[in-house]
């Protein structure tokens, strides 16, 4: 059978009509991987611990956020002026 796309016709025979198969058998992969591939389980791994690196980051974030407005409301916050005045002129230099 070939694959026609497009009035294109494709590359011959798909999906190995000529080979037999056992049915209802799953095909069994290299669990290793090797060195071009991992596993699931540590792409899973993986995953998990990035979230509970970015849970820990949202944590200290809101209670640094929760202590400068505690500040702000007591009238006790105090900024950096030189950092606010390099902030504004890097704003305004990529602006114009």
């Amino acid at each position: 059978m070939t694959v026609e796309f497009l009035g294109i016709r494709g590359f011959g025979q798909v999906g190995g009509v000529g080979k037999t198969g056992r049915t209802g058998s799953t095909q069994k992969t290299d669990k290793a991987g090797g060195a071009e591939g991992t596993s699931f389980s540590s792409a899973l791994q993986g995953a998990n611990q990035m979230q509970a690196a970015t849970h820990t980051d949202q944590a200290e974030r809101a209670a640094r956020v929760q202590a400068l407005k505690e500040q702000v409301a007591n009238g006790s916050y105090e900024p950096d002026l030189n950092k606010v005045a390099s902030s504004l002129l890097k704003f305004l230099v990529e602006e114009g």
